[in-house]
């Protein structure tokens, strides 16, 4: 039976059994596309940073004559990095290869600078919740049960977190200073004490929308004067941290030929939300058939022996 970690309990399994023949629920109106308000522009990388990936992160060692190629090749790109200036703009390439999206923090503010909110609340005044996940939790769904918990406690913001298995990589749950908040995998010194965290972040949110605004110091009427919520947004991204990842891009020179270079970009994500001390948060744990992400396609047969499959199947009625 799943608990919620804070001092209270959830039974959810008891919740599904009374609703189960209640499910058929009934989405009125169309489907709203909230569009993108946020790209950043790569960056030539640091070659310190370049060295700590190739030399000092654990590496699988090649053979003799095959470890000497990579490393040339790598000496090369360091060299490339200092001729074009660390830290400068990448913009020596076709314009998809430059632009990057620039982390997940971003989605929930675009759907205040690109109206989509706005819409919402047009149409349904009466809105007060929003439920946000990744399109690869698969078994997320609008859990009565789950909303009911949100609401009861008051909070701002729920996080659904799963019991960590070796396949989850990324966040997880953690005491920080006392604060009991999600801290991001990229945010930890190292992979083991990652996997030392029980809880994993299945990145399934229950969202208070006006305490969110509160958090942005905005009001629903503030959602139609364009400039204040983008000023909002900005003061808020400024006290989130700032990620910095290593990708490759191409680049073609015709003729079949091309590079593959080392970018530098930069990511928020919106489970350092749970950081921000004014913000009450909660966290419940839900099975795994509800929580697990399916990332790749080598996922697909654990996922069907689990018994994920058969449960995303016994959510709705499908049209095969």
């Amino acid at each position: 039976m799943p608990h919620v970690i804070t001092t209270s309990y959830l039974t959810h399994d008891a919740i599904q059994a009374h609703l189960r023949t209640e499910r058929n629920y009934d989405y009125p109106g169309p489907l709203l596309l909230s569009l993108g308000r946020s790209i950043g522009l790569r960056f030539v990388p640091m070659e310190r940073d370049l060295r700590f990936a190739w030399e000092e992160l654990p590496q699988q060692m090649l053979d003799e004559q095959a470890q000497k190629v990579r490393d040339s090749l790598r000496t090369t790109l360091i060299a490339w990095a200092r001729h074009m200036g660390e830290g400068a703009s990448y913009t020596d390439n076709v314009p998809m290869q430059c632009l990057h999206p620039v982390g997940h923090w971003y989605e929930i503010p675009n759907m205040m600078r690109n109206g989509t909110l706005l819409q919402l609340f047009q149409e349904r005044p009466r809105l007060k919740y929003l439920m946000i996940h990744n399109i690869d939790t698969t078994g997320a769904d609008v859990d009565p049960g789950l909303l009911g918990f949100h609401i009861a406690e008051g909070a701002a913001l729920t996080t659904e977190v799963i019991a960590r298995q070796v396949e989850d990589r990324g966040g997880g749950l953690a005491r920080v200073d006392g604060r009991l908040r999600l801290i991001e995998g990229l945010a930890l010194p190292s992979e083991e004490i990652e996997s030392l965290l029980p809880w994993y972040n299945s990145a399934t949110y229950w969202i208070d929308i006006d305490q969110l605004l509160t958090m942005f110091g905005l009001t629903r009427d503030d959602l139609t004067h364009t400039e204040r919520v983008h000023n909002a947004v900005r003061t808020l991204a400024a006290r989130m941290p700032t990620y910095i990842t290593l990708k490759d891009v191409k680049k073609r020179w015709g003729k079949g030929q091309e590079d593959i270079l080392p970018v530098a970009q930069f990511e928020k994500l919106w489970g350092d939300m749970t950081s921000l001390p004014e913000f009450p948060c909660r966290f419940v744990a839900v099975p795994r058939r509800r929580g697990q992400q399916l990332k790749e396609p080598a996922q697909l047969d654990g996922w069907l022996r689990d018994g994920s499959a058969a449960f995303v199947e016994s959510l709705c009625a499908w049209d095969h």
